[in-house]
């Protein structure tokens, strides 16, 4: 039992208008199918990438804020600031800081009385 209907659409994959014999269709031709199936594949997978590099950014954060001493480097990571402007928070008083030898070493709770 066949119909014939004739409905006016819009390829998905080259944009062009073409007559589907069915309500479902979405491309015009097999090829455009096939490059439509490639495609969405391959945006599946670029987004599955990005999800997976954005885990990979915030652990290295999420490792530091399990520290209970940060290192001048390590705490400009986690307040998204300068090496510069830490050490100006030095000279004005607003962060104490002991030093381990040559390096300065900053105290968790120091970072969080600046918050409060």
């Amino acid at each position: 039992m066949s119909s014939n209907i004739r409905v006016k659409k819009v390829c998905e994959f080259c944009k062009q208008d073409f007559e589907a014999r069915k309500t479902t269709s979405k491309t015009c031709s097999d090829n455009c199918a096939k490059r439509l199936y490639k495609a969405r594949l391959k945006n599946s997978k670029i987004q599955a990438v990005k999800i997976d590099t954005e885990a990979v950014k915030a652990k290295p954060i999420e490792d530091l804020k399990a520290k209970e001493f940060l290192s001048i480097l390590e705490t400009c990571k986690v307040l998204g600031i300068s090496r510069r402007t830490i050490y100006r928070m030095f000279k004005r008083g607003e962060i104490k800081t002991g030093k381990a030898g040559t390096r300065s070493i900053i105290k968790r709770s120091e970072l969080d009385k600046l918050f409060i």
